[in-house]
């Protein structure tokens, strides 16, 4: 138990409390610390136990919990589940910075309701940056799931492009070895294709492990993971490190898979340990998902428009201001290996 997730209850229903504390003891590394019967308590608690994560009602006395989720977050940032029966209210807790909401069960759903919450549970562990309002903050680090430092550092490439970019990527590769923190790549290309791009690039590169990308792949050094040519890529990351998922799914940003669902996804569970690329393409899909890995304090380099076939993605990246460095393709490897170094 001294190493589990320690959990604070915040309800005003002692009933849903208990059965609440039941199903977080139940689950595998994790333990219910206390219960809060309002918002105040929870405060009480908070700095008295220093819990790890919280479960949180929104109609309580005194003060709701949203409220008090837009309070604690920039202060106190552990992941927060809210369980609410105000299904109305769901995009208000998710902008306040809620890492899940499952709504209140029905009469008979509680069978349904304890799985959702083991799940959201384990999801909610592995959260490493919470945005609340318009800000990132960094999650608060169980003691439980501390990693030794060489792990704590360990970092993330992310490469996005379209048109041009299947040509732009080795120059780049060849900046890259076996010690080369793991890269995964998001590019514009027809179901089919990228498999046979993964295994020509992997001839062309045999000091580099190029693989397309498959559900559930754990990163590794060396490692160049390529988007499937039809499914979103999305990065997560856990007690063994990087993985990535494969998904189907509607074309975001005119694009599938797309460069912004997988920059998002770098933002979120990376924060400050990765570097995003933007390359040579059409359109404006990354551009968006390269800001917020940019807010998420990643180092974010993009293609100039001299080197680019196609200057339309970088460009728009740039006048957002998601870059942070712009330069000639040739020079992008050395400029993140630089960054790597530092």
């Amino acid at each position: 138990m001294n190493n589990d997730i320690r959990v604070l209850i915040a309800d005003d229903s002692v009933l849903f409390s208990k059965f609440l504390k039941s199903v977080v003891d139940s689950a595998e590394g994790f333990t219910c610390e206390a219960c809060a019967e309002n918002v105040f308590d929870a405060r009480d608690l908070i700095e008295k136990l220093k819990p790890d994560m919280l479960i949180l009602d929104i109609e309580m006395p005194r003060l709701n919990g949203i409220a008090f989720l837009r309070q604690l977050i920039p202060q106190y940032t552990v992941p927060v589940i809210v369980c609410s029966s105000r299904r109305d209210l769901v995009l208000k807790a998710m902008q306040a910075g809620a890492a899940d909401f499952i709504a209140k069960p029905e009469e008979g759903g509680y069978d349904e309701f304890k799985q959702k919450l083991l799940r959201s549970l384990k999801a909610a562990a592995n959260i490493k940056r919470i945005k609340s309002g318009c800000k990132f903050y960094n999650v608060r680090t169980p003691a439980a799931m501390k990693a030794p430092p060489e792990k704590e550092m360990r970092r993330i490439i992310a490469i996005g492009g379209s048109a041009g970019s299947t040509e732009a990527l080795p120059d780049i590769l060849r900046a890259f070895d076996k010690t080369t923190p793991p890269v995964a790549v998001v590019l514009h290309m027809p179901e089919g294709y990228t498999s046979l791009y993964a295994k020509r690039m992997n001839k062309e590169f045999p000091e580099l492990e190029i693989v397309e990308a498959t559900q559930g792949l754990y990163l590794k050094n060396g490692m160049v993971a390529i988007a499937q040519g039809d499914k979103h890529m999305r990065l997560f990351k856990d007690a063994k490190g990087y993985f990535v998922t494969c998904e189907d799914g509607p074309k975001v940003s005119g694009h599938c898979p797309s460069v912004d669902v997988f920059f998002e996804s770098v933002a979120y569970c990376a924060g400050d340990e990765a570097i995003g690329v933007i390359l040579t393409g059409m359109g404006k899909d990354g551009a968006r998902g390269l800001s917020q890995m940019r807010h998420a304090g990643a180092y974010t380099i993009g293609q100039n428009e001299k080197t680019s076939a196609v200057y339309g993605m970088p460009k728009a990246a740039f006048e957002l201001g998601a870059i942070i460095k712009q330069c000639d393709l040739s020079r992008i490897g050395d400029v993140v290996k630089a960054h790597l170094n530092k």
